[in-house]
């Protein structure tokens, strides 16, 4: 069941969350893809900066420069920062597994099995990550807890 909901941002992501069992439930945050005017403007804007201090200085390495960090800077971000997607599976008896997906394809796995898990506790501060707000965190807050203490009722 998809449900729109923002971010800290105000742009609006999409929160998924899927029950595979009484003990198994699935989360998913998309975020709002890179828009591509905001990236040619923010490219164009630092371009016509550093035009303009070449017009001044008549020195070429001031463009090359800009060229080559723009372009390094964009990787980077694509690379490292700019999230798409963010999920959570957990498993009652197993343990939980959270998912990064960057804009560029990369891919991180962070599984935690259960018998390390003692709490829950969400820090959307801690990763650059999708950024929900309160209330799309609050749900994925409150089904763990349920998962957590059935699981602890069956051991």
């Amino acid at each position: 069941m998809a449900a729109q909901y923002q971010d800290n941002n105000g742009r609006d992501v999409i929160f998924d969350q899927k029950h595979h069992s009484p003990l198994c439930r699935e989360f998913t945050v998309i975020s709002p893809k890179l828009s591509l005017r905001s990236v040619l403007g923010h490219t164009a804007f630092i371009w016509l900066v550093a035009y303009s201090i070449f017009y001044i200085t008549q020195n070429t390495s001031v463009l090359s420069a800009t060229i080559i960090i723009t372009l390094l800077g964009m990787i980077l971000y694509l690379h490292f920062c700019k999230v798409d997607q963010e999920s959570m599976m957990i498993i009652g008896s197993v343990g939980v597994q959270m998912n990064t997906l960057f804009a560029s394809g990369r891919e991180h796995v962070n599984f935690i099995e259960m018998k390390k898990v003692k709490d829950i506790v969400i820090n959307e501060g801690f990763y650059m990550s999708a950024k929900p707000r309160l209330d799309c965190l609050s749900q994925v807050y409150r089904s763990c807890q349920e998962i957590l203490q059935q699981t602890r009722i069956e051991q």
